[in-house]
């Protein structure tokens, strides 16, 4: 079954869910999402019932929205513990620590980041929610002197993000203050099938402009990149297995491989793949694979066949956030248009509303081997060229 919620459901995931007449929990959420149409609708409580007569049965959503429902409807089924256990930043460490000894963090309320004694501890360091999303609220600190300006600006996105997203996904009562991995990020969808055993379902490597950029600007995958991670990543699911019983049970992992080689995580989200319908979309732009029904119908990808098509290529998702300065107020619009034309193989333009969500869109898009400057210079745009203004005179 799914549980579909806000902010945010594409319409490949619809259509997957139309054609394949996969359950939807009739919550008003899902109803207002997929409207008039003909889909396989689950009432609330029938929904519950098989989750708590069954609590291994598949359930997916495509926003953690939709943990407040799971808390209040699934309790005893040890469901909703499993979804805190990895929401929750600090207690998955502790969960882990074992592996990663000598791995710094500690966490703090937020009334209590302003008086924070942070000499003695390891820098440099990130600071984030303990219960976080969409990186909200997630800043490094490399010397004790950038403190006082890091909690002010917390301060301040979390006063303007309290609004967009209920507090079971961005919880600012709290944060933790971990080591700063150096190495380069990944992120990867994957789930535990029936038995236990962790699926591969993608790999994107996570690039920054700077060291200091904590961006999501630029996701890419490609051949190279899936399978020298392949065998970390299981590693470290198999980890995850011996310490929690996961079966049927979808997540999206980010993680850090440092310079030995070692993978350290820097969150588990339950429950989804990419959030926004983001990384799951891009694998089946990419690579045909619909990592939705793969979840559902406990099906592998086969790596070989899916490459052997698509040889020196890779597969970016690209986030076309705000970073001109310029007030949404005074953009009349973003032209997409424009944007493709930059790029050798644009796979999917997804429009947002900018002024309520944030951002513009997303861009799925296929980049040859050797043409990586067209990635390299969306990384570095603040995307002004794509920007058309309001005239003066109507502002």
């Amino acid at each position: 079954m799914i549980l579909l919620d806000h902010p945010y459901t594409s319409d490949f995931l619809k259509e997957t869910i139309l054609q394949f007449q996969i359950p939807v929990i009739a919550t008003p959420q899902a109803q207002e999402i997929l409207g008039e149409v003909n889909a396989n609708w689950l009432s609330e409580k029938d929904a519950a019932d098989i989750l708590r007569n069954n609590p291994e049965t598949k359930i997916y959503t495509n926003s953690e929205n939709s943990i407040a429902w799971i808390e209040k409807h699934t309790q005893g089924t040890g469901l909703p513990e499993k979804i805190a256990l990895f929401k929750n930043k600090y207690r998955f460490r502790q969960l882990i620590q074992e592996a990663y000894p000598d791995y710094f963090f500690h966490k703090a309320k937020l009334e209590e980041l302003s008086g924070l004694d942070i000499e003695g501890f390891q820098f440099p360091f990130i600071i984030k929610p303990i219960v976080g999303f969409f990186s909200i609220g997630v800043y490094s600190v490399n010397e004790p002197n950038d403190w006082p300006v890091v909690v002010s600006k917390i301060k301040a996105e979390i006063s303007r993000t309290t609004e967009l997203y209920p507090k079971e996904v961005v919880d600012s009562t709290e944060f933790i203050l971990e080591a700063y991995i150096t190495g380069e990020e990944y992120a990867f969808d994957c789930y535990f099938d029936e038995n236990g055993k962790p699926v591969l379902l993608n790999v994107l490597h996570h690039v920054f402009k700077s060291s200091e950029d904590v961006s999501d600007r630029l996701y890419s995958s490609s051949e190279e990149i899936i399978k020298s991670m392949e065998a970390p990543i299981m590693e470290f699911l198999e980890l995850i297995a011996s310490k929690v019983n996961l079966k049927n049970f979808p997540l999206h992992i980010e993680y850090r491989m440092n310079e030995d080689g070692k993978l350290y995580p820097i969150e588990v989200n339950p429950m989804r793949f990419g959030g926004w319908c983001t990384t799951a979309d891009l694998t089946w732009f990419s690579y045909g694979i619909n990592s939705y029904l793969s979840f559902f119908n406990s099906q592998k990808p086969d790596w070989n066949q899916v490459f052997s098509a698509r040889k020196n290529k890779k597969y970016s998702l690209i986030l076309l956030d705000n970073q001109s300065g310029i007030p949404f107020e005074q953009i009349a619009y973003f032209d997409f248009e424009q944007l493709a034309s930059d790029f050798e193989n644009p796979l999917h333009i997804r429009k947002v509303n900018m002024e309520k969500f944030g951002v513009f869109g997303f861009l799925f898009t296929e980049t040859s081997k050797g043409n990586e400057a067209e990635l390299k210079a969306i990384l570095h745009s603040n995307l002004k060229e794509y920007l058309k203004l309001i005239p003066q005179s109507l502002v």
